[in-house]
């Protein structure tokens, strides 16, 4: 089975080789017919904690690695704008 891949923006790096981030999707409501977004933070592996807030990067779905990281950063898209 291939592992999901999403892209997202990293809002949180204050853990230990872990980092925040939101991923937002866009879905046409089925309904009222309006585009509509919603959002969800991942945790995810950053083993040498080289992702800072505002990075836009990529997470693959991986095996448990705690409670509640379920994702690895594979890569950085975009740095932050500082």
């Amino acid at each position: 089975m291939p592992k999901r891949i999403l892209q997202g923006v990293v809002v949180s790096d204050k853990q230990q080789k872990t980092v925040v981030v939101k991923v937002e999707r866009r879905f046409t409501h089925p309904l009222l017919k309006k585009t509509v977004r919603r959002s969800k933070n991942y945790h995810a592996h950053d083993e040498n904690k080289s992702f800072k807030v505002g990075d836009i990067v990529s997470i693959r779905e991986s095996k448990p690695i705690s409670k509640l990281k379920r994702w690895t950063v594979v890569e950085a898209a975009a740095a932050a704008k500082s």
